[in-house]
């Protein structure tokens, strides 16, 4: 090989690794937790090995298969092909106390007015789910409240780690604007590198408790798994939550798979006006890491879950499914079931003691049903979806 070649690779071969030192270094990808905060997650009844674990084993597909589909297959209708309808929030719109009121704003992003207080929950203003445009995962529709009309919070609340529910560049937006950030073990060192000042973080384990504002947070198990580069899977926890207050009280399920923590959280916490359940971005080969609809259902019936609000579902392509089969399905399981469900709008807010009917806002399309897809968690011993599912072999 000439000097010029070896140059010239050698060249590659140094920006390749400078590249990926650089990559590493970059804020987007958090920080890895240490010193007391680490010591205070290898005590958590989760760690086990260096890593938080789910309780029941988990089973998920990463094929290369799967992988290709990601990318090239999958349902035809996985994104709109027209603009998504939204309600146009902003600030003056949440003057007004409120017992309880949601304002669902795409995906997990919920404002939750609750007792007069108002909680941000897994705030993603930014226009990918990602580390950035390259990899894709763009939203469908802008956010009915842009970031600078987000009314005064008392805190923002968050289930875990990944880039669709942990946003770096909102979180440097609300960085000085948010008293208290309360979110489970280990996220907190992602949120120090971000510019939140380390006195208004609060770190919880499961079963734990914070207190805001006279509201009473509590989180609760999930089972899922969290990571934001290679090296760092299940290096923070996830969970979901409990919001009460004397007047209100609200679940928020998280992301995760269907399981036993359901009747728990019922048990000791319930029951609940409303429920914030994930329904969307499943599929039958990682149905440990997100439930889908008709198991969303069976959660809440579990949880004491009052009424159903659907999230996680109608603003980025995270599976392929289409974009309103999590919806379809959810309301035929929940009539089924005899559960009550609303479907707001992004941007629609609902006042979970008198919610409007289920109203068809998005477009009537081809979707495969429970029967023609199903989503059933595994190691439950038998139990299963309330549809008549029965778990595959």
């Amino acid at each position: 090989m000439s000097l010029s070649r070896n140059l010239v690779a050698g060249g590659l071969v140094a920006g390749a690794v400078g590249g990926t030192l650089a990559a590493l270094r970059h804020p987007t990808f958090g920080a890895a937790p240490e010193g007391a905060r680490l010591d205070r997650m290898r005590r958590s009844p989760q760690w086990d090995g260096g890593a938080f674990r789910n309780p029941l084993p988990m089973r998920s597909s990463g094929s290369p298969g799967a992988i290709w589909e990601w990318f090239f297959g999958g349902d035809g209708l996985r994104t709109p092909d027209a603009p998504i309808p939204t309600v146009a929030r902003t600030r003056a719109d949440f003057e007004a106390p409120q017992r309880l009121r949601l304002t669902w704003l795409g995906h997990g992003t919920t404002l939750v007015e609750i007792a007069g207080r108002r909680l941000l929950i897994d705030p993603v203003f930014s226009r990918n789910a990602s580390p950035g445009p390259l990899f894709g995962v763009a939203r469908f529709f802008e956010p009915p409240l842009r970031l600078a009309e987000v009314p005064d919070l008392d805190a923002v609340v968050l289930t875990h780690d990944h880039y669709d529910h942990l946003d770096h560049a909102t979180v440097r937006r609300l960085a000085d604007r948010v008293p208290r950030w309360v979110c489970p073990l280990g996220v907190g060192a992602h949120l120090e590198r971000w510019g939140v000042p380390a006195d208004r973080i609060t770190e919880c384990d499961w079963w734990d408790e914070a207190e805001v504002a006279g509201i009473r947070l509590v989180c609760t198990p999930a089972r899922h798994f969290s990571g934001r580069f290679l090296d760092d899977r299940n290096r923070t926890l996830w969970s979901g939550w409990a919001v009460l207050a004397d007047e209100a009280r609200l679940y928020a399920t998280g992301d995760g798979g269907f399981g036993p923590h359901f009747s728990e959280v019922g048990e000791r916490l319930g029951p609940f006006d409303a429920t914030l359940a994930e329904v969307g971005a499943y599929n039958a080969t990682w149905a440990d890491v997100h439930m889908g609809p008709e198991q969303a259902v069976r959660a809440v019936e579990e949880a004491r879950g009052g009424l159903l609000v659907p999230v996680h579902w109608g603003t980025f392509n995270l599976a392929f499914h289409g974009w309103t089969e999590p919806a379809e399905r959810v309301v035929v399981a929940a009539e089924a079931a005899g559960v009550p469900v609303c479907v707001p709008r992004p941007g629609e807010s609902i006042e979970p003691t008198a919610p409007p009917a289920v109203e068809r806002w998005w477009p009537e399309l081809p979707w495969k049903s429970a029967d023609e897809s199903p989503v059933v968690s595994s190691g439950l011993d038998g139990a299963v979806a309330q549809a008549g599912l029965s778990e595959a072999a």
